[in-house]
């Protein structure tokens, strides 16, 4: 039997969190060391647990593809990258590997700025390598880990509550949350817009100290896409199916308005794409 940590306050989930990091005998905060000395990407405890995931009508910027709402129990504790995995931890796996990216793509102008256009089949192939050079299981989130993470407990549209702006999250400021759910005609951005991602870690974390959740570069995730959670299992995973060529991404991005960053905002996206707002995090399964 999993808790429901929705109907947990701040120092109950910490505390929490605390424990499932006990468990497991580690820190709540941490990272393996590689056999060759490479920098692995930080990592946090996430606590079991059971969550309502998606949203509806009654939420702007509500889909329906985020509906139904469903109870989604996670039995076991695992640890999520802490940030987006950036362009220094993948040159890791390009100089030990020799992968090479073409050359007429846009690439990260900064060791911090998350890694983007990368397809997951490279993805994949990275998770591959970070498993072997540490000795421990790599892999992406599936929609419903990465939904549970993000929430940290809550149940609103952010992890930081009913609103958000652009000194919080990295989303298109010309598309602000507050201001379209009001139907404002006219408002000023509180923030100039960038058409690209920021380095990892420049707002705060969400309670159970994940960076970038909410914006920044959008996350791929595991799960194959489907249009909606009608039919999404208890445990929140999919069986593989070959023929669906969409997954789900998860977070939003520079690129989207503020909508598109709330913790039940989903996008499909192919199996083979690749994007200069869409990146990745690591879920790294834990010992028990």
């Amino acid at each position: 039997m999993v808790t429901d940590v929705q109907r947990m306050d701040q120092a109950d989930l910490l505390d929490l969190q605390q424990q499932a990091a006990r468990k497991v005998g580690g820190s709540v905060g941490f990272r393996d060391e590689a056999r060759s000395g490479v920098p692995t990407p930080e990592l946090q405890v996430i606590p079991a647990g059971e969550f309502e995931m998606g949203s509806d009508a009654s939420e702007y910027g509500h889909q329906p593809h985020e509906a139904p709402r469903r109870f989604v129990a996670l039995e076991r504790p695992f640890a999520l990258g802490r940030y987006q995995v950036t362009r220094e931890e993948w040159e890791a796996f390009q100089a030990a590997t020799g992968w090479e990216p073409w050359e007429w793509l846009v690439w990260p102008s900064t060791p911090r700025m998350p890694i983007f256009n990368i397809k997951p089949d490279s993805i994949q192939q990275y998770l591959d390598w970070l498993s072997e050079e540490t000795g421990k299981r790599y892999r992406l989130p599936t929609e419903a880990e990465w939904e549970y993470a993000c929430r940290a407990g809550t149940r609103t549209p952010f992890a930081f509550g009913e609103v958000v702006g652009c000194r919080d999250v990295h989303f298109n400021s010309l598309f602000p949350y507050e201001e379209r759910r009001q139907r404002r005609r006219w408002y000023i951005p509180a923030c100039f817009p960038l058409s690209r991602p920021l380095d990892v870690g420049n707002f705060q974390p969400n309670l159970w100290g994940l960076y970038d959740m909410h914006g920044n570069v959008q996350e791929f995730t595991s799960t194959p896409w489907h249009d909606g959670h009608q039919s999404l299992p208890r445990d929140g995973v999919y069986r593989r199916d070959p023929e669906n060529e969409w997954v789900v991404t998860k977070g939003g991005s520079w690129f989207d308005a503020a909508v598109n960053t709330r913790s039940a905002a989903r996008r499909r996206r192919n199996i083979d794409e690749m994007d200069t707002n869409l990146g990745f995090r690591v879920l790294r399964e834990l010992d028990d």
